[in-house]
């Protein structure tokens, strides 16, 4: 195929897009391959379609290989199988509802979960007609929040869900198997480099889940790994529990003077100096830090929930939201603690929170992280301003609701599995798989007949992957200080011919030399443009990212052109005759295709 540059819908940029701050998000919008329509939603150029679907018959390709058929839902959906299955509530804010002229509730999809099912439930009805594995690639609506970092965190994105229906735990275990080896399959076909961690399942449910993180310090997603090979979302990472110790010698709680400590440093400063332990120096980690947070429930419900964590840790917001989906959390406000004068800001301590301590049903929720055990002691709030509690111990003088893996996770912290030391990276997102088990055909009522003609629920299987994210991975990793840098096999186009100067034998070579690619089924884009500079004609090939440039301009007057590998920018002058032949071994060398 020839694209002709003199006629291509593109208009390229010099300047970084204002609302830009990731690379990928620069780059494609200066390159002319997306633009933004609104906050978190862009239009799709030729040149970014052409990439965009040379990753989904990749995609497509391994679907296949899997044993996975193809089928396409609408992205307007009506609301009533999102209430059977809780969704329409669960999802709160996220979901954009509408409706329509009869007043009837719609929604924009944000996953297929419940059409997926109803479909199945619509034509199957027997063991022998499972297992069956469907897709789709489609977009999908989030009303994300805060939309940045262009493709990466939008609210339309394109993406592939998978499910599987399956008789039985074996049959869903083969088949997430399959899925998650046709994952890898694809990410290596596509040249992003992944990792593959245990995470939580969120809104989807569930038991088993995992992601797809490809590795990048612009990620979102916080992951750990350790030496032994653990590796887990932070959201996943549990905390190992050190053993309840006794307390029968423990000394009485005493509440002792603390003013002037807004921070954890100086309390233990002051603690050190009116209160010296006599086995050590106190430290942040005896300190018990009490937080306040609101969380409201997706029918508009709001409570308090205090979560104690050592004072030498800081409240991850990510894993607590993970930990009370999908309840929507903010830090306390006035109102709050008008409402409950007991907190006093600062000063919060277990004393007089927590329903199993207060013997309250009414009271404020407190959970606690699992370091803090039976027996272990503790400084934290006295509940009065100025004044603090010391050697308050767990089991004894308090007793949380429950614990709750909210604290940050740190670099060096063991593994939940005991297999060394963790560290942290940071990675964005590109696939995740589920076994869903039976939550949604039990909801929807998708049964089939077993071996014994008894009716059986499906189990089933969900497994997605970010196509419109994967593209900007793939930006974020094959870029330079000059532009995009594709690899071949996902490049618009594999040759990239720069015609420079005013001689029409330089245009008359460019364009035979085009037309013989053309015949060799080698795609082609073609800068015809006469009145363009060559600065302009460079900057542009460089900036759009075609693997192989040819440069046809004062060389031609000894018979050569300039052929540039984009990647390395190794420049050499082959001669003309030379050139189909030089080109189609350079665009023909082995990729992850």
């Amino acid at each position: 195929m020839l694209i002709r540059m003199s006629s291509l819908f593109l208009r390229t940029l010099r300047e970084d897009p204002a609302d830009a701050e990731v690379a990928s998000h620069k780059l494609l919008v200066r390159a002319g391959y997306i633009r933004r329509a609104a906050p978190g939603i862009y239009t799709w150029l030729p040149l970014g379609l052409r990439v965009l679907a040379k990753i989904e018959r990749v995609v497509r390709d391994e679907m296949a290989a899997a044993g996975a058929q193809e089928v396409h839902f609408p992205a307007l959906l009506p609301r009533e199988p999102y209430e059977q299955t809780g969704r329409w509530t669960e999802y709160g804010p996220n979901l954009f509802r509408l409706q329509d002229r009869k007043e009837a509730d719609y929604l924009l999809a944000p996953t297929h979960e419940e059409m997926f099912t109803l479909l199945v439930k619509d034509l199957y009805s027997s063991y022998k007609d499972l297992p069956v594995t469907l897709y789709q690639i489609q977009t999908k609506y989030r009303d994300e929040a805060r939309p940045r970092a262009g493709l990466l965190r939008g609210r339309e994105f394109i993406m592939k869900d998978a499910y599987s229906f399956d008789i039985d735990e074996a049959g869903l275990d083969q088949s997430y198997q399959a899925q998650r080896d046709a994952y890898e399959r694809i990410f290596t076909r596509l040249g992003l480099d992944y990792v593959i961690v245990t995470a939580t399942s969120g809104a989807m449910g569930g038991s088993r889940s995992e992601e797809f993180l490809s590795p990048t310090a612009i990620g979102e997603d916080t992951f750990v790994r350790s030496p032994g090979g653990f590796a887990a979302n932070v959201e996943a990472v549990t905390t190992p529990a050190p053993d309840p110790l006794p307390y029968d010698d423990a000394p009485d709680s005493m509440v002792i003077d603390t003013p002037d400590t807004p921070t954890i440093d100086t309390l233990v400063a002051v603690l050190n100096d009116v209160a010296p332990r006599d086995d050590r120096p106190w430290q942040a980690s005896d300190t018990l830090k009490n937080v306040v947070f609101a969380l409201t429930q997706p029918d508009g419900t709001r409570e308090l929930l205090v979560v104690g964590i050592p004072g030498d840790r800081e409240v991850d917001i990510k894993r607590l939201q993970a930990a009370v989906s999908p309840a929507e959390v903010e830090p306390a406000g006035e109102a709050d603690f008008a409402k409950h004068p007991a907190l006093v800001r600062g000063y919060i301590g277990p004393q007089v929170i927590g329903r199993a301590h207060t013997r309250d049903e009414n009271a404020v929720r407190y959970l606690v992280d699992p370091r803090v055990v039976t027996g272990t002691r503790w400084a934290t709030g006295a509940n009065v301003a100025g004044k603090h509690v010391i050697n308050l111990v767990a089991g004894r003088d308090f007793i949380p609701d429950g614990t709750i893996e909210a604290a940050e996770v740190r670099a060096g912290d063991p593994a939940p599995d005991g297999s060394g030391p963790l560290e942290l990276a940071r990675g964005i997102e590109i696939g995740h798989i589920f076994q869903l088990g039976r939550k949604y055909a039990e909801a929807l009522g998708l049964k089939v007949l077993d071996v014994n003609g008894k009716q059986t629920v499906v189990t089933m299987g969900s497994y997605g992957i970010g196509v419109s994210r994967a593209l900007a991975a793939l930006a974020e990793k094959y870029h330079d200080e000059r532009g995009l840098s594709w690899p071949v096999h996902l490049a618009p186009a594999s040759v990239h011919i720069v015609a420079t100067g005013k001689d029409e034998a330089v245009f008359t070579t460019a364009e035979e030399l085009a037309a013989q690619l053309e015949t060799a089924d080698i795609e082609v884009l073609y800068d015809d443009r006469k009145k363009v500079s060559p600065g302009v004609k460079f900057a542009d090939a460089e900036l759009l990212g075609v693997p192989v440039i040819v440069v046809v301009g004062r060389g031609l007057a000894d018979g050569n052109v300039e052929v540039r590998t984009r990647a390395t920018g190794q420049s050499d002058n082959v001669p003309v005759a030379d050139a189909l032949q030089h080109l189609q071994s350079l665009v023909a060398l082995p990729s992850v295709e």
